[in-house]
Formats: structure tokens, C-alpha cells, sequence
């Protein structure tokens, strides 16, 4: 009964601390997000997170061996430099 009473505080608590993550109150100081537009084209951008430009792309979120925090996914890219 202990142990199951710890797993659900566990998981309410992991829960949270995701949730004022993506809420922006602990939001990651090395992104920007970038509002949806319209290509020339006519294909719709939907609204984005990406990492700040630094000179490097092996810390990019679709870098092979990153994790998006935001959307979950998983980099599949090879940094070009």
C-alpha cells in the first residue's frame, strides 16, 4: 500500500514540474519562439520553439541525440558543423 501511494506522489509530482516547464515559468533562457506566418507559397508555419542561434547546431532540438522538451521528439539530424 506504501508503494503504491508513493508512485502516485510521484507521478503528481512529476506531472507538475512538467507542467510549470511548459507553462514558461521555468521556461529554457537559450530559446525563442517564432509566430506562425504564411509562405510565399501559401503554406501555412504553425508557431514554433527553436534553440537560439550560437554557432553551432549540435545542441539544436533536431539534432541526432537531443530530445524537443516540448513536443517529445527525438533529433534525427547530423549537425553540419
Amino acid at each position: 500500500m506504501k508503494i503504491i501511494a508513493f508512485a502516485i506522489a510521484f507521478v503528481l509530482t512529476a506531472t507538475a514540474a512538467q507542467a510549470q516547464y511548459l507553462s514558461g515559468t521555468g521556461s529554457n533562457p537559450s530559446t525563442h519562439t517564432s509566430s506562425g506566418y504564411t509562405r510565399s507559397n501559401g503554406t501555412y508555419v504553425a508557431p514554433y520553439v527553436a534553440t537560439n542561434p550560437n554557432g553551432t547546431q549540435r545542441d539544436n532540438f533536431g539534432t541526432s541525440g537531443n530530445i524537443n522538451p516540448y513536443t517529445g521528439a527525438t533529433g534525427h539530424r547530423t549537425p553540419r558543423y
